[in-house]
């Protein structure tokens, strides 16, 4: 009796887990579709479907849509749509591992400083990358070159701020918080140096790349994502038993078999490599890896192999969303991304901190 009631129980916990995945994924389908065809020039779902399999050579239906719908689409809309899936679910899974490695729903990249260290090394391949010798002479392509250099920093920020909140038993993340606060101060405060000796042609490529923009989407940034982001963001869904086991604390972690020290490592170079490299392809997008972890934890539960997919799929669908927003709320012209999000994540993070305020949980 107890092994049927046991076996019922997993069939329905990966039954749940079907039906919210899934659910999520006709969702994240739904809204692609509906970001590809809305915009200035309107694109049908049946003249979407015709673009694509005509530029995979699948068919030959030039006469069912225009050159200039072509153009949009598979030029403009489509690398965008591709690269705004890609970094909300970076984004997404990013925050919900964090925040399974710290036990605590506060952490984000961004707040540990990820995105900060992320910000200041991208600037300074942006700003300085042409006059310095050594930086010059490594000869990478632009944007390959402002990605490594993001990833550098996001690396070095979170070694810092996890050195500092490290103790003997594991991490204080009231410290660890405050670290990230004062890294991030640190790192702002060393992008207004760069700012203040960069030409004006600098400043304003680094002032509309700071605020989070899609518009310079292309296939090329798309090819660079796959490695940089794609794949970092689907390694992180392998540690899902790790950081169940890591809910009950670090040292029973430690007496379950896990190996502490090197999940550790994997997951903060994983997620400073695909949150650096989304800095550094669409600028600072905040609060998606906030927001999203928390919210599925609220309807799913603490289970890391609902949350971490979930989080992935969740972050894409919620970023995705804030582009349309973006580019159509004040068409023809778009509003940064980033501005969005901080406008839709902001009162929730406050939200949070009014609730951990009064369960006394901070």
């Amino acid at each position: 009796m107890r092994s049927i009631f046991i076996h019922s129980f997993l069939l329905s916990k990966e039954l749940r887990k079907t039906v919210y995945l899934g659910s999520l994924s006709v969702l994240l389908i739904i809204a692609i579709i509906l970001s590809l065809s809305t915009g200035v020039f309107s694109i049908s779902a049946s003249e979407i479907w015709s673009i694509i399999l005509y530029k995979l050579n699948v068919i030959d239906g030039t006469q069912l849509f225009s050159k200039q719908q072509e153009v949009i689409l598979w030029n403009i809309r489509l690398p965008r749509v591709l690269l705004a899936v890609l970094i909300g679910g970076a984004l997404g899974v990013s925050g919900a591992s964090l925040q399974g490695l710290f036990r605590n729903p506060l952490v984000e990249p961004g707040l540990i400083g990820v995105s900060g260290g992320a910000a200041l090394f991208a600037a300074i391949a942006i700003i300085f990358g042409g006059s310095i010798s050594f930086l010059s002479s490594l000869a990478l392509p632009g944007s390959y070159f402002v990605s490594i250099c993001a990833f550098a920093g996001a690396l070095l920020a979170s070694i810092i701020v996890f050195y500092i909140g490290g103790t003997g038993s594991g991490s204080s993340v009231s410290i660890l918080i405050l670290a990230g606060v004062a890294i991030n101060a640190l790192c702002m405060a060393l992008i207004g140096l760069c700012i203040y000796y960069a030409n004006d042609e600098s400043i304003r490529q680094f002032t509309f790349w700071s605020l989070g923009d899609l518009g310079g989407a292309s296939w090329e940034r798309i090819g660079l994502s796959i490695p940089l982001i794609l794949l970092p963001s689907l390694a992180l869904l392998r540690f899902q038993r790790a950081l169940n086991a890591f809910a009950l604390g670090e040292n029973e972690a430690y007496h379950l078999g896990i190996k502490v020290k090197t999940i550790r490592i994997w997951i903060i170079a994983l997620v400073a490599l695909a949150v650096g490299s989304a800095v550094a392809v669409a600028g600072s997008i905040g609060f998606i890896g906030l927001v999203v972890p928390h919210m599925l934890r609220a309807i799913l539960g603490p289970d890391h192999s609902f949350i971490l997919p979930g989080s992935l799929l969740f972050g894409a669908l919620l970023l995705l969303l804030a582009d349309l927003l973006a580019r159509t709320i004040v068409a023809p012209s778009e509003i940064p991304i980033g501005v969005i999000t901080a406008l839709l994540g902001a009162p929730f993070f406050l939200g949070l901190l009014i609730q951990a305020k009064r369960k006394n949980t901070l």
